[in-house]
């Protein structure tokens, strides 16, 4: 036991999209792991919002997040004691779409008025603007333009809420980029996830560009690779526990290839996504994508996202990857699943 204080709750966080920690929240293994060294897991985004605003900072000390690049990377730049733990990487349905009255094929970028959000009040809230940029940035690269051959149009932002219930209880709008382009104040829209796809047929709008079809590189974005992060104090006193949360999530990334299904379920669940879109956008691949790694691949699509964040303004000097991440934590992960299942099957 660490001669320092212990927690006895653990915070997770998650967004709304596919993740193996969603997955083993929903099976109930990360409670069940942690109920081992009898510490409580508490959902941030059932908690006030003075708690559940740490998605964003990552000020909690007691906290574990698996959520999208541009927050975990701004929070680290500022100085936030954080430890990369993993990075996931799956396609989320990645598109520029437009009205099709008004632009037919990509090439019809030229001229165009694309919405991009405003910075929110702080940078590490600022995901939805670095998504918008990153997006537009790689399609209008591929028919050979620039910003500067488009004009932008501002999507103001509402309050700035974490996912989940905080969002539903406040009824802030979703999708209010959709609907300034299907209102005719706006031309295109970078979109992801499946239940934007979604919002974008509903709304009459077409796919412009598949940002999806493009090579790995080009895909780079806030979830693509999505890391897994833990505040250091938490690391540093209590290492059990992350390891248990680590392995509780390795798990999960291997019953998702054996239960597709029932993940499709889960991950309707986690997204706000109706089943056909989920299947559509998430279906193939699934295992290897909600396994985190930090193979060398991986790590060197988020350095891509680093040096975008710091071109775009979000951060005002690089992140050092290799002083960042804690490989030993899913090396330790790992192993500790290996004995969990030899346990089970008899052969300890």
């Amino acid at each position: 036991m660490s001669a320092n204080p212990s927690p006895n709750k653990v915070w997770y966080t998650r967004c709304q999209v596919p993740t193996a920690s969603g997955i083993a929240l929903d099976l109930g293994w990360l409670s069940e792991r942690l109920s081992a060294f009898d510490t409580e897991l508490g959902i941030l985004q059932d908690a006030p919002l003075d708690i559940a605003l740490s998605h964003y900072d990552h000020s909690l000390s007691t906290l574990i997040r698996e959520g999208g690049s541009v927050p975990a990377i701004v929070a680290r730049a500022e100085g936030v004691p954080t430890r990369l733990l993993g990075l996931t990487f799956i396609d989320e349905g990645q598109a520029i779409v437009a009205h099709p009255d008004r632009l037919r094929e990509k090439q019809d970028l030229r001229g165009a008025r694309i919405t991009i959000p405003a910075f929110a009040a702080r940078r590490n809230a600022s995901h939805a603007r670095a998504m918008a940029l990153g997006g537009f940035e790689t399609a209008l690269r591929h028919v050979g333009l620039t910003f500067g051959d488009v004009s932008i149009v501002e999507t103001p932002l509402a309050q700035t809420v974490p996912p989940g219930r905080l969002r539903r209880d406040l009824k802030i709008k979703d999708w209010p980029s959709l609907e300034q382009v299907a209102s005719g104040e706006a031309d295109a829209a970078y979109i992801k996830g499946a239940a934007a796809r979604e919002a974008a047929q509903r709304l009459g709008l077409a796919t412009l560009v598949d940002i999806d079809a493009l090579p790995v590189r080009d895909r780079v974005n806030n979830g693509t690779p999505r890391p897994i992060t833990v505040h250091a104090d938490l690391l540093e006193k209590r290492p059990e526990l992350v390891i248990a949360f680590v392995s509780a999530t390795l798990r999960a990334g291997a019953w998702v290839g054996e239960n597709h299904d029932r993940v499709i379920s889960i991950v309707c669940k986690e997204t706000g996504a109706t089943r056909e879109f989920a299947e559509a956008t998430y279906g193939s691949n699934l295992q290897a994508a909600m396994t985190p790694s930090l193979g060398h691949e991986r790590l060197d699509l988020l350095d891509i996202q680093i040096d975008r964040l710091a071109r775009h303004g979000f951060i005002d000097s690089k992140v050092n990857i290799e002083d960042w991440i804690a490989p030993e934590i899913l090396i330790a992960g790992a192993a500790a699943l290996k004995g969990e299942v030899s346990v089970e099957n008899g052969n300890c």
